[in-house]
């Protein structure tokens, strides 16, 4: 049984969150505030957080930042904005994906589901399928089959790089900012021409239809994510 700490000041969501929940087989702890949350989190740490960004007493974000302080737990964030920059603030922070209010159940639940799969870190199985490329993360080379022949695919350093740090992500929504930090370093954030560059020329390596990519995917003005 996975334990669910749901964090929403709304009465109606957290009721209907917690019996949802519990209806499928989750623990579920319901609080209605930030300092609760991060108290109970550290009483009985949670195995999947569900944390509205607006909270009376503290901002989502602040919640993120206490947690990530000394737990990866999975989090999924409950976002009644608009404004998409909110929902980067927060994946930025460390949240693991996002769901817009007012929210379907059903796909609520999806995420949650897709989020458990990804406990485990990819790290643990070094080989990881693109479509019909095998990306092997510890001997760094990506190959796949032409031909009956096994062949390797030609990746440039930076291209490998941003490959890498998608794919040990599985399914997690990864903002431009992050992706420009981690692979460019300081001083790129701000540089999106380049990552578009470098998706482009891995989706064509990678993607069966570049036009139409099934594995590495865009949500637009937020980030990018590996789609297993």
């Amino acid at each position: 049984m996975s334990r669910v700490l749901v964090v929403d000041d709304e009465p109606q969501i957290l009721r209907a969150l917690s019996i949802n929940l519990r209806a499928r087989g989750y623990e579920v702890i319901a609080t209605a505030d930030g300092r609760q949350a991060l108290a109970a989190a550290a009483t009985s740490p949670p195995d999947l957080v569900i944390l509205d960004l607006g909270l009376p007493d503290l901002d989502g974000v602040e919640v993120i930042g206490g947690l990530r302080g000394w737990t990866t737990v999975p989090i999924l964030v409950l976002s009644g904005r608009s404004d998409s920059t909110d929902k980067v603030e927060a994946l930025d922070a460390g949240a693991d994906d996002y769901v817009t209010k007012p929210f379907g159940m059903d796909e609520l639940l999806a995420r949650l589901r897709a989020m458990a799969r990804r406990g485990s870190p990819v790290g643990d199985e070094p080989v990881v399928q693109v479509g019909e490329v095998s990306v092997d993360l510890a001997a760094r080379r990506a190959r796949k089959t032409l031909d009956g022949q096994q062949c390797d695919v030609r990746l440039t350093p930076t291209e490998w790089h941003l490959l890498e740090v998608l794919v040990r992500h599985p399914g997690k929504l990864l903002t431009q900012r992050v992706l420009l930090a981690e692979v460019w370093g300081p001083g790129y954030e701000t540089a999106q021409g380049n990552l578009r560059l470098y998706m482009a020329q891995l989706r064509r390596k990678l993607e069966p239809d570049p036009a139409r990519p099934r594995y590495l995917v865009n949500e637009p003005g937020m980030g990018y994510r590996f789609q297993p």
